[in-house]
C-alpha cells in the first residue's frame, strides 16, 4: 500500500535500478504506444522480483523514487500493487485478482477472527456472485476471517497468497488456511476483519458487476450490506458491524483506513453511551494534532458530564496524501456532530507522538491542553479494551 516512505542509503542493487529506470520511463512516457513499451517491461521485471520473493528490491526501489521522482514512484507502486494481486492462469486464458471485504466491527468483548464455515462460505459465494461479481466468474474463498495482523506481510507473501487462492478458484474450490503459527490478534474496541477471496474471469471480460450494464458501485454496496452483512454477523458475535465494498486487495484495504476512522469515532460514541449510560449530548470530544517529525495523526480524548478527566480516546491516522493541508479536523468535528456530540474542543497546539510507558496506549488530549491517560470509571476499567483501533 501506499505509505510515506523512508529513504534508505546505500548503492542500488540491478533489480532495483531496473525498477528505477523502468518507472521513471513510464512517468516521462508522451504516449500510449511508448506506455505499452516501458508497462509491458515493468510487469515483466515485477513478475521477476516477486517470483524471486526479494521484497527488499521493490521496497527499496520505491524508497528512491518516494523523494525523487513523485510521478514514478506512483507508477511504480501502481504496478506493484497490480502484479502482487492479479495473474493470469497457467493456461493465459482466465485472469485472476484478489480480492478483499472488509469487515468494520466494534465490541465490548473480543472481536473473533476465525474459521469460516463451509455453510457460511456457501451463503457468502451466492451473495457476492450475485451483488458484487460478474455473471460467469468463479469464486475461490479463503475459509478464515483475517484480522489486520493477519493478512499476508508484504508485496511477495500477497502474491504468493495470491496465486494459491486464484488456483483454488480455477479449480471450483475454497481455500483451507493453517492458523497453526498465525500471529494473535489484538484486542481493540473498533478493529477490521477481511473476507478474501479469488476471482477467476476468461481474459478481457469483466470481473464486477459495476462493469456490466446495468450495475453500478452504490447498488452493489447496498446490497452487500443487507444480504453480505447479514451472512457475516453471525461470524462476529456480540459485535456492532458495517461492511465495506469489496473490491481489489489493495484498494480494498484503503477504503477500510478510510472508513475505519469515522466509524471509530461513531463507537466510540455509542460505546460511552452504552457503558456509562451518557447520551452524546453529554459527550465532550477535544481534537488535537500530534507530530514527530510531521503530522503523523489526529487524537480525540472523550471526556463526559463537564468532567475535564478523560475517559476514553480515538486515533485518527494520516492517510495517503494528507498533510497539515488537509482540514481533518473539520472532517472529524463533522463526524462527531453527526454521532449527536455538540461540545467540541478543537485544539491547535502541536502535541508531541507520546504513548504510556506502561501499557503503550496512545495519550490523549484533554481540555485544559494536556495530554493524559485514558481512564474508565473505575468500576468499568476492568471491562472495556484501552482504545480504540
Amino acid at each position: 500500500m501506499k505509505r510515506p516512505r523512508q529513504k534508505r542509503r546505500g548503492a542500488l542493487g540491478p533489480e532495483t535500478e531496473q525498477l528505477v529506470r523502468l518507472a521513471t520511463g513510464l512517468a516521462q512516457s508522451g504516449s500510449r504506444t511508448e506506455d505499452r513499451y516501458w508497462e509491458e517491461r515493468l510487469a515483466a521485471t515485477i513478475d521477476t522480483v516477486l517470483g524471486n520473493n526479494d521484497e527488499d528490491a521493490l521496497n527499496t526501489a520505491l524508497d528512491h523514487l518516494y523523494g525523487a521522482d513523485a510521478r514514478a514512484y506512483e507508477e511504480l507502486a501502481d504496478f506493484i500493487e497490480s502484479r502482487a494481486e492479479n495473474s493470469l492462469d497457467p493456461r493465459g486464458e482466465h485472469e485472476i485478482l484478489l480480492v478483499a471485504a472488509p469487515i468494520l466491527a466494534w465490541s465490548r468483548f473480543n472481536i473473533p477472527a476465525n474459521t469460516i464455515p463451509a455453510a457460511v462460505r456457501a451463503n457468502l459465494r451466492v451473495h457476492l456472485q450475485a451483488h458484487v461479481f460478474a455473471e460467469g466468474a468463479r469464486i475461490a474463498l479463503a475459509d478464515f476471517l483475517f484480522s489486520p495482523d493477519q493478512l499476508p506481510q508484504g508485496y511477495c507473501a500477497t502474491a504468493a497468497f495470491m496465486t494459491a487462492l486464484g488456483h483454488a478458484a480455477v479449480e471450483g474450490r475454497d481455500l483451507h488456511i493453517n492458523t497453526e503459527g498465525m500471529p494473535e490478534t489484538t484486542r481493540f474496541l473498533s478493529d477490521t476483519r477481511y473476507l478474501l477471496a479469488a476471482v477467476s474471469v476468461a481474459r478481457g471480460e469483466p470481473i464486477f458487476s459495476w462493469q456490466e450494464q446495468d450495475g453500478g458501485r452504490e447498488q452493489s454496496l447496498t446490497q452487500w450490506r443487507n444480504q453480505g452483512g447479514a451472512c457475516l454477523a453471525p461470524l462476529l458475535p456480540g459485535c456492532a458491524t458495517e461492511v465495506v465494498l469489496p473490491d481489489a486487495y489493495f484498494a480494498a484495504n484503503r477504503e477500510a483506513d478510510r472508513s475505519s476512522r469515522p466509524y471509530s469515532v461513531r463507537a466510540s460514541v455509542a460505546l460511552l453511551g452504552a457503558e456509562l449510560e451518557v447520551p452524546a449530548a453529554n459527550v465532550r470530544a477535544i481534537i488535537a494534532p500530534f507530530h514527530d517529525s510531521q503530522l503523523e495523526e489526529y487524537r480525540i480524548g472523550f471526556a463526559i458530564n463537564n468532567n475535564e478527566e478523560v475517559v476514553h480516546g480515538v486515533v485518527w491516522p494520516l492517510l495517503g496524501a494528507e498533510d497539515e493541508s488537509t482540514d481533518v479536523a473539520t472532517e472529524i468535528e463533522a463526524v462527531l456532530r453527526d454521532s449527536g456530540v455538540t461540545d467540541i474542543v478543537n485544539l491547535e497546539h502541536r502535541f508531541p507522538l507520546e504513548y504510556c510507558d506502561d501499557c503503550g496506549a496512545p495519550l490523549y488530549p484533554s481540555a485544559d491542553g494536556e495530554i493524559v491517560h485514558a481512564d474508565m470509571p473505575e468500576d468499568h476499567a476492568e471491562q472495556v479494551p484501552r482504545h480504540l483501533h
